[in-house]
C-alpha cells in the first residue's frame, strides 16, 4: 500500500530537505546450478562426446550445468545464450583451458588457438588472408583436379573406402595449393601424420599416442619447410600459406620461432584434410537422400542448392563435438554463480540440433538455410562468434568449398555402386563417422 499524507497528497520534501533512502531489495543469493550424478564424469563423456551436454542440458531443464570432467571442474554449457556467453571475450579465456593431450596432438603449441586479446587478433589476420576468397577459389580449383584424378585410380580398384581415400587426396590437394612440396615417395607417411592429428587426438590408448608421434615429426617436418623458405631454398608463390607463414612477424615485428610457425602451417594443412570428415558425410547425405542429387546436378554453382546441402551436411552430422575456455572473472550468469580458472565447455553438436533454434532438427533438410541468417551463435558447426574477433574458426569457407567441390564430383562427376555395409554413425568415434567409412564401388566416369 502507497503511504500518504492526509488529504491524499503525495509526500514530495521541501527544497533542500534530505530525502529518505529508497529501501533496497536484498541481493538473491545465486541458484545452485545442476550437477553431474556421476564423480567423475569423463567415462561417460567418452562413450557419448556428441551428445553428452545436451542430454544433460534438456534433462535438467538448464543451459549450463558442472560435471567434473578430465580430473577438472567444468561448467558445460548449450543453447544459443550459451554460446553467446561462451564467447564473452570479458568473461572467458583460452589461455590454459585446453586439455594438455589435445595441446600435444590436435593443436600443437604455440598456436593460434592458444593466443588471446591482441596477439590473438594479429595472428588471426595472417589466417584470414591465407582463407581470403580468391585462395578458396583456387583451393576448390585443386581440389577438383585432385578428384578427377582419383578417380582414375577408383575406377581401377573396384572397392574404394571413401573416407580413407579422401584423407589422401585432400593432403595432395592442401599441400600443393598451400606451396608445400610433397614428392610422391612421402604422400603416403605425410596423409597419416596430418591425418592423426584430428583423427586419433581424441582417442585413448596406442591411438593417442600414435598421434603424439605424428605431432611431433610434423613438427618437424614443418619447421624445416618454413627454415628452407627463409634460407631461400624453397621458393613457394607469394600468396602461398607457406610463404605467408615463414615470413609472418608477430607484434613486436619479429619473426615467428620456426616451431610455432611450423604448428601456423599444420593448422592450415591439418583442417584442410580434415574436411573428408564432411565430405565422407556428404556422401552418406547423398545416399540417404537421393532425390538431393537431381537438385544439385541442376542448381550447381554459387549460391545453388549445393550452398545449402554443403551448411545442412555441417548442421546435421557430428564433426567436433565441444570447445573449450576457462572463467576469466568471477561472475553471475542466469543467476548461476561462475568462478575465475573454472574451465567451460560449449556443447557445439548439441546448439546445431537445439530444437529452439532450428525447426525439426532430426532431419536432414537442406532447403533449411535458403532464407536463414547465418547466426554466430546458432548455428557453430567450427565454433561460434565472428571469425575476425573470436576463436570461430577461420576455414569455414575452406570447408564449404572442399565440400561443394565434392559434392559436384559425387553428383555429377562420377557414377557408383554403395555395396551393403554399416552406415549407422559411431557417435563414440571422435570424429565420429559412418561404421564402414562409406565404401562405393564399380567407379564410372560421367560424361562430359
Amino acid at each position: 500500500m502507497e503511504l500518504r499524507l492526509p488529504h491524499h497528497a503525495p509526500y514530495r520534501p521541501a527544497d533542500g530537505a534530505e530525502r529518505a533512502p529508497a529501501p533496497t531489495k536484498p541481493a538473491a543469493a545465486p541458484r545452485k546450478m545442476p550437477r553431474d550424478i556421476w564423480p567423475e564424469s569423463t567415462l561417460a563423456l567418452r562413450l557419448d562426446p556428441y551428445r553428452f551436454i545436451s542430454e544433460r542440458c534438456q534433462r535438467f531443464g538448464s543451459d549450463a550445468f558442472r560435471a567434473r570432467l578430465l580430473l577438472r571442474e567444468t561448467i558445460c554449457l548449450s543453447g544459443r545464450a550459451g554460446a553467446e556467453l561462451f564467447y564473452d571475450r570479458e568473461r572467458f579465456t583460452r589461455l590454459g583451458a585446453a586439455p594438455e593431450p589435445l595441446v600435444r596432438t590436435l593443436f600443437g603449441r604455440g598456436g593460434v588457438q592458444m593466443l588471446e586479446g591482441e596477439a590473438h587478433r594479429h595472428r588471426k589476420q595472417m589466417f584470414l588472408a591465407i582463407a581470403a576468397p580468391e585462395r578458396v577459389r583456387r583451393l576448390g580449383e585443386v581440389t577438383a583436379g585432385a578428384f578427377r584424378a582419383a578417380a582414375e585410380r577408383w575406377a581401377s580398384q573396384g572397392r574404394v573406402v571413401l573416407y580413407d581415400e579422401l584423407r589422401e587426396l585432400l593432403t595432395r590437394a592442401a599441400c600443393d595449393w598451400a606451396g608445400v612440396p610433397l614428392p610422391e615417395a612421402e604422400v603416403g607417411r605425410r596423409t597419416r601424420e596430418i591425418s592423426a592429428l584430428f583423427d586419433q587426438a581424441g582417442s585413448a590408448g596406442p591411438g593417442h599416442l600414435w598421434s603424439r608421434v605424428a605431432r611431433r615429426h610434423a613438427d618437424a617436418w614443418a619447421a624445416r619447410l618454413v627454415r628452407d623458405v627463409r634460407a631461400g631454398r624453397l621458393s613457394p608463390p607469394a600468396e602461398s600459406a607457406l610463404h605467408v607463414v615463414a615470413h609472418h612477424r608477430g607484434l613486436g615485428g619479429r619473426p615467428l620461432r620456426p616451431r610455432v610457425a611450423a604448428v601456423e602451417l599444420l593448422n592450415v594443412l591439418r583442417p584442410t584434410v580434415a574436411v573428408s570428415v564432411f565430405v565422407t558425410f556428404a556422401a552418406h547425405a547423398l545416399h540417404e537422400h537421393p532425390e538431393c542429387r537431381a537438385l544439385l546436378q541442376k542448381e550447381a554453382g554459387e549460391g545453388g542448392y549445393s550452398d545449402l546441402f554443403a551448411q545442412e551436411v555441417r548442421r546435421y552430422y557430428p564433426f567436433f563435438p565441444a570447445v573449450m575456455a576457462k572463467v576469466r572473472r568471477d561472475f553471475e550468469w542466469q543467476g548461476y554463480r561462475f568462478r575465475k580458472g573454472t574451465r567451460a565447455m560449449l556443447d557445439l553438436y548439441g546448439i546445431n540440433h537445439d530444437p529452439r533454434i532450428w525447426s525439426r532438427p532430426e532431419e536432414f533438410h537442406p532447403e533449411r538455410f535458403h532464407l536463414r541468417n547465418q547466426d554466430p551463435f546458432g548455428f557453430v558447426p567450427q565454433g561460434g562468434g565472428d571469425a575476425r574477433t573470436h576463436h570461430r574458426c577461420p576455414g569455414e569457407g575452406i570447408a564449404l568449398e572442399i565440400i561443394k567441390v565434392a559434392l559436384g564430383f559425387l553428383s555429377g562427376g562420377i557414377a557408383y555402386d554403395v555395396p551393403e555395409q554399416d552406415l549407422r554413425i559411431d557417435f563414440r568415434r571422435l570424429p565420429a563417422l559412418p561404421r564402414s567409412r562409406f565404401v562405393i564401388e564399380n567407379v564410372r566416369h560421367r560424361p562430359g
